[in-house]
């Protein structure tokens, strides 16, 4: 898809455009239906009535609603309207909304050039570009890989963005690197177990260098003993599949201002080991539990490509599975971390919090101004916000400030959670240092709390709990139905956009 900027604003656009379908988003009116004096104006750009058809298939404007109309040898000969809801209500995640469902109903229709018509007025423009241009690409991703008779793409060939200046179309070529990599991520996350394994993972590192360049590094089993990740390989000691430390390196062409490091946890597969997940646990779903690794490594694809300049980017991702065999992690077994920290498993389903012990170590040990860990960690996180807001857990307000911006300028929504130091009384353990869980009551807290002990004091940091964002049965928002990619948006734009913060408290 290549986008386009039309800076002229309907109907005289209409007179420099010859595309085949025209998307015009619609607010509701003091009535049931659409604003009276928009429609009249788009009836009069198309010299064709609107109110009388839109009002007999009652289209009420509502977010996201839209309707098709087919007009045979007229320009344009689809039109789509779709609607905004209240002005009042309308923001960036709106405009989403809205050019999504105008991109599917084009990918409905097969046209080939569509035009989104919206109103900009109220918001910025660069960002309402952005916006409009991501919305509509990840709207018409669909992953075929798997099907025997897939259907084409049929995507349009050209998406022109009516209101906006021709000088933005360098930011929506770039734009394209994010989307780039939020895809990556909602292949890795919805493939088969069977094909993505930690060695996968991998492998998918190895083409970001090999594509775009950076730097790689895969520790082996004996490595990761070498440097006594006892937690990490407790868990991976149960599948027959080799566990994959993977280290990616992003260095700018410039000076450094400022290093990071993004840790996603990688389990390829979580059975719950000897805590066996059941039916009803959604042990199916369970490919998805490296969803913080698809995010991390999504965002070092679209850096790569981006190359922003004065941070050094580090990706470390611990990849392996959770599975039952002979060799298995017991509950009731103690496990020694790299940091010499004892942890006594009281719940082998907890164990992505074992591999992002020894994950957040390591990367402590690379002098970072900031670590960010993304992972799908706890079902206690989705009973707490649901399904469209991820938890997001920091010892530093700067931090946490810049990651919440930034999550709400690309429609990721990110809620800040308490971490409550009174809350990790429930992690001690009569013969360790402390338990891998504790009570049920607060369960994302006191993981985040647990995550904490193996970070250096004093050092930026903040855990992000996306269980509940990184799948969707039936859609969110601009997103479609399956792995959403959630977290490859907000970290490229928090990195990208050079934001600054001050060290815990």
């Amino acid at each position: 898809m290549e986008f386009r900027c039309i800076p002229d604003v309907l109907p005289p656009a209409l007179e420099h455009w010859q595309g085949d379908c025209l998307a015009m988003g619609l607010f509701q009116g003091t009535g049931e239906g659409p604003d009276e004096t928009q429609l009249e104006r788009l009836a009069a750009g198309l010299g064709q009535p609107l109110a009388e058809p839109l009002q007999r298939r009652r289209f009420k404007a509502k977010p996201g609603e839209s309707l098709s109309f087919d007009r045979p040898g007229a320009t344009p000969q689809t039109l789509i309207v779709v609607g905004l809801g209240q002005p009042a209500d309308f923001c960036l995640s709106g405009l989403r909304q809205a050019c999504a469902a105008a991109s599917q109903a084009a990918v409905a229709a097969g046209c080939r050039h569509l035009a989104l018509a919206m109103p900009l007025e109220a918001l910025e423009t660069g960002a309402a570009a952005q916006a409009m241009a991501g919305a509509s690409r990840l709207a018409c991703y669909s992953d075929q890989r798997f099907k025997g008779e897939a259907q084409p793409a049929n995507l349009p060939e050209t998406v022109s963005l009516i209101g906006v200046a021709s000088s933005f179309e360098p930011a929506l070529a770039a734009m394209g690197a994010t989307c780039a990599g939020v895809e990556l991520a909602r292949q890795l996350v919805a493939a088969p177990p069977n094909l993505a394994t930690p060695q996968h993972l991998a492998d998918t590192a190895g083409a970001i260098v090999r594509d775009f360049g950076g730097e790689l590094k895969v520790l082996e089993r004996d490595d990761c003993q070498a440097l006594g990740m006892g937690a990490y390989l407790g868990v991976a000691q149960g599948s027959d599949l080799a566990p994959k430390f993977i280290h990616f390196t992003y260095r700018p062409a410039g000076s450094v201002q400022r290093r990071v490091v993004l840790v996603g946890k990688g389990l390829t597969f979580d059975s719950g080991g000897y805590n066996l997940k059941t039916a009803g646990s959604q042990i199916e779903m369970m490919k998805y539990d490296m969803g913080g690794s698809a995010a991390v490594l999504g965002a070092a694809r679209a850096l790569a490509e981006l190359r922003p300049d004065g941070v050094e980017v580090h990706v470390v991702v611990a990849a392996c599975e959770n599975m039952i065999s002979g060799g298995a992690v017991h509950p009731g077994d103690i496990l020694t971390a790299s940091n010499g920290k004892t942890i006594e498993i009281n719940n082998t389903d907890a164990e992505g919090r074992l591999t992002l012990a020894d994950a957040l170590v390591y990367a402590c040990k690379l002098e970072p101004d900031a670590v960010v860990d993304l992972a799908t960690l706890t079902g206690a996180c989705v009973i707490a916000l649901g399904e469209e807001m991820a938890g997001l857990w920091s010892n530093c307000d700067g931090l946490a400030d810049a990651l919440l911006a930034a999550g709400q300028a690309e429609g990721e929504d990110l809620w800040r959670m308490p971490l409550r130091s009174s809350y990790k009384a429930g992690l001690k353990s009569q013969y360790a240092d402390l338990k891998n869980t504790g009570p049920r009551p607060g369960g994302s807290i006191t993981a985040a709390l647990f995550l904490q002990d193996f970070v250096t004091p004093k050092l930026a940091w903040a855990h992000l709990d996306i269980a509940g964002t990184v799948w969707s049965d039936k859609g969110r928002g601009a997103d479609p139905a399956g792995a959403t990619g959630f977290g490859v948006r907000t970290l490229v734009h928090w990195i990208c956009s050079g934001a600054t913060f001050g060290a815990p408290a």
